[in-house]
């Protein structure tokens, strides 16, 4: 008797904990600080070994394993929440003592099948609740069912809407900044037709999309793991490159003339902040992107393009490097957490950015 409300508590212990997971990730905002263990754990356990397997393939099947690992580790959680329901629903009718045949008695593998059909809502054969507490059991195994099912529903529209708008905004940036996207291409490109002005306005345009990305990839921690349709290209890379090149363009332009930088550069700096702690990022000292010697040269191709300078080049390295240093060592973090390597502040012009090319040529 001791050993079956032993067993009983421990199967509504596990139940609890099943349904608190799922409400967790499905309908309670995310905070930075508060996450599912659960889901956390299954994520962190499985891709450290992933990670390394892809390490040792050449970049583009690296790239592709990695990218398998988004939608694999979502349908892992699944299964595991199911599989903790039925097992939890199993202890609890083995736990009560519950009869499930109106003339044998039945074993744990029966109670365990009971569970899982009541839960799917299926047949259960020829087992049936025959006592009341079965029956309860029985309901709340079927509700939990019928309301997993609902809400795993809803999750997956909206999280594919999430990545969809985010790689929609990515791409639109190879055009400008080239691929793999660099601060260098874009500055210089947005420039040549209106100056720093025209360049913060299209950087006011990313205040939007970074919020966005912000709020989805904390709330779906998952879209973090989902990567572009194309080898050279990612939400970090694109989030890097917006952060370099609003911090070059409050750096050099003249005081005042470039607001809408300002603000992005924050809202993307709060952004890559909050995504290395909920990720567990280890924010460190990271390697130096921008030399003297390349600041140098996208200055003076600047002021060659006619682009007026806010201050002398030795007072914007002071300060870029300023600026650098509050968001470097977190995107350089979730750089090595996730796989994803930054994009360069200066790259050549290419012909082999997206745009320009296609698969067959």
């Amino acid at each position: 008797m001791a050993m079956r409300i032993l067993v009983g508590v421990l199967g509504g212990a596990l139940v609890a904990l099943m349904l608190s997971e799922i409400f967790l990730v499905f309908l309670l905002p995310r905070r930075v600080k508060r996450d599912p263990r659960i889901v956390r754990a299954v994520f962190a356990l499985g891709w450290r070994p992933w990670r390394r397997m892809a390490r040792r393939l050449p970049p583009r099947a690296a790239d592709t394993m990695l990218g398998i690992y988004g939608p694999l580790g979502l349908l892992l959680n699944l299964t595991l929440w199911v599989a903790g329901l039925i097992v939890g629903y199993a202890l609890l009718q083995w736990g009560l003592h519950s009869d499930l045949h109106p003339v044998h008695p039945v074993g744990f593998g029966d109670d365990l099948f009971f569970s899982a059909a009541s839960l799917v809502s299926s047949g259960t054969g020829t087992l049936s609740a025959q006592d009341t507490a079965a029956r309860l059991v029985q309901v709340i195994d079927a509700a939990s069912g019928l309301a997993v099912l609902t809400l795993v529903i809803g999750y997956l529209p909206a999280l594919f809407q999430a990545f969809s708008q985010r790689e929609a905004t990515v791409s639109q940036l190879d055009a400008r900044a080239g691929s793999p996207p660099t601060a260098g291409r874009l500055v210089v490109r947005s420039t040549q037709r209106g100056g720093w002005p025209a360049l913060s306005d299209y950087l006011r345009e990313w205040e939007t999309w970074v919020a966005e990305l912000m709020e989805t990839h904390l709330a779906y921690p998952v879209l973090a793991f989902f990567r572009s349709q194309h080898i050279n290209q990612s939400w970090l890379a694109a989030l890097c490159t917006v952060l370099d090149s609003c911090a070059l363009t409050v750096c050099a332009a003249p005081v005042g003339s470039v607001d809408p930088a300002r603000f992005t550069f924050a809202i993307a700096r709060h952004a890559v902040v909050d995504l290395c702690y909920s990720f567990r990022g280890q924010p460190g000292s990271p390697a130096d992107r921008l030399s003297e010697d390349e600041l140098e040269r996208l200055l003076a191709e600047l002021r060659e393009g006619g682009v007026e300078m806010g201050a002398a080049p030795k007072e914007i390295r002071a300060r870029l490097t300023h600026m650098r240093g509050l968001y470097e060592p977190y995107v350089q973090a979730l750089s090595v957490v996730l796989e994803l390597p930054l994009p360069p502040w200066l790259a050549p012009e290419s012909t082999s950015d997206n745009w320009r090319t296609t698969e067959w040529h």
